[in-house]
């Protein structure tokens, strides 16, 4: 998986580069095979705007892009980076398990509409 990562007001500290990089560990093994083709884009930083004057003012972004498949995307604003990088996991990899059940089932449907057609 081809990872960037961008960080906007605020100086990443190698505890926290390492905690990152073990989430998208997560998040290239939900995407299996696909993971060598697969792009992904992190952001994490203190928020701007409306956020900074909140206790949310850590945020994580997290973009997937996989080839002809939809872009991804998954943000959090948390009181804690740590907190903003997994809840930002945890939905991309929601939003994951979602499109890889609807790709499955789509998958079914078409099998069935085959067979029905030869059947008959």
């Amino acid at each position: 998986m081809n990872t960037r990562i961008k960080q906007t007001d605020y100086e990443m500290t190698d505890k926290v580069a390492d905690y990152l990089d073990g989430r998208l560990a997560a998040i290239e093994r939900m995407l299996g095979d696909d993971a060598d083709e697969t792009r992904c884009e992190v952001e994490v930083g203190r928020a701007t705007g409306r956020h900074k004057h909140s206790d949310y003012q850590y945020f994580a972004e997290i973009i997937v892009k996989r080839g002809a498949a939809p872009r991804l995307v998954a943000r959090n604003h948390e009181p804690s980076i740590n907190a903003a990088i997994d809840n930002a996991k945890d939905e991309m990899l929601r939003q994951l398990r979602k499109e890889k059940t609807a790709r499955k089932s789509k998958g079914r449907r078409d099998a069935g509409k085959a067979k029905r057609l030869i059947r008959s």
